[in-house]
């Protein structure tokens, strides 16, 4: 599971994540610090107050949540605003994928994955059934499109890897607008590779 963060994020947010560490994972496993950590990614910073305020739950809690995935290197500190002191994301790309041979390690990412599949989803169905998502221009610029089809699992790596690379394409353009070509729009991936469970029938030669 990768996660890439604004292009523009702080220089001083460290260049990536790379984890299949139970425990750092665990620390992630709870809807409301996924929602946060995507808070922060699309804010760049914000404070506990700022965060609250959009999650509609107590900056006590929002402060809890904070500090959980502080300790656990997700998040960090920004310069103080004044009297505010915002939280930002502690990388600029997170990428967790388990240890095939630590069950720990395979139940968290799975878990964490399940919860940002969930979160990913509700944000493309709200999109969905916006109005302002009937417009020409958009509908041509969405599509939700499924897949069947018989790969080695390193054909699937592979293509995994290429999707990685299509958007690797376009960093940059949060950070420098010249990079952005005219007519240029903010725009959100989510996809999702994986080998069914059963096999199905046998194919046929």
């Amino acid at each position: 599971m990768t996660a890439t963060p604004p292009d523009d994020a702080p220089a001083t947010a460290s260049a990536g994540l790379r984890t299949s560490d139970p425990a750092v994972l665990r620390a992630l496993a709870h809807p409301l610090r996924v929602e946060i950590l995507d808070l922060l990614d699309d804010l760049r910073e914000a404070t506990a107050s700022e965060i609250a305020e959009r999650t509609g739950q107590t900056v006590a809690n929002c402060s809890f949540h904070l500090r959980s995935l502080e300790k656990a290197g997700y998040v960090e500190r920004a310069e103080p605003r004044g009297r505010e002191k915002p939280w930002r994301p502690a990388h600029r790309t997170r990428h967790m994928r388990p240890d095939p041979d630590d069950a720990e390690s395979v139940r968290g990412v799975a878990t964490v994955a399940s919860l940002v599949v969930q979160r990913e989803a509700a944000r493309a169905v709200e999109y969905l059934g916006d109005p302002r998502s009937t417009a020409p221009e958009r509908v041509r610029a969405t599509r939700v499109a499924t897949s069947r089809f018989w790969a080695t699992t390193d054909e699937l790596e592979a293509i995994a890897e290429r999707l990685t690379e299509l958007a690797a394409e376009l960093r940059g353009r949060d950070e420098d607008p010249s990079l952005r070509p005219e007519g240029a729009v903010l725009a959100r991936f989510f996809g999702i590779l994986h080998p069914e469970l059963d096999d199905g029938p046998a194919p046929t030669a």
